[in-house]
């Protein structure tokens, strides 16, 4: 497996979360480590989107996105939404929930999780209705 390594310069840490439990720690690597799960969170970005959309944004079967959107907003990285749309059905969609994952490896502590929640996650949506 390949490894990328980038520096990044000092970040607001405001809404920073810092994992150290061994056992969160690894569920939450679990999902990173999926490259569903990465194709999925690199599309719900600031726009929501159904699972539909997301399914057919990384051309993976609907069944699979829906265990994937499970495991993703079990772990925190996405939230789930009720989208109004004026045909009266009203799906879920779903919006990405963090900002940065950074992960950490010392010698005596092991790894660690720091998660950079988003913002804007949970700011009030319009209350227009959706035409899609």
């Amino acid at each position: 497996m390949a490894s990328i390594i980038t520096a990044a310069p000092e970040r607001e840490t405001q809404g920073a979360e810092t994992l150290t439990d061994a056992a969160d720690v690894q569920s939450f690597m679990d999902v990173l480590t999926d490259s569903d799960c990465r194709a999925m969170m690199a599309c719900a970005t600031d726009e929501a989107l159904t699972a539909r959309e997301l399914s057919e944004a990384i051309d993976l079967p609907l069944s699979t996105t829906y265990r994937k959107l499970e495991c993703l907003t079990e772990a925190g990285l996405l939230v789930e939404q009720t989208r109004l749309a004026a045909s009266g059905s009203h799906p879920s969609e779903y919006r990405r929930a963090v900002d940065d994952v950074v992960v950490s490896v010392g010698a005596e502590d092991g790894a660690t999780l720091t998660v950079i929640r988003n913002s804007r996650v949970g700011e009030p949506e319009s209350l227009l209705v959706n035409q899609r």
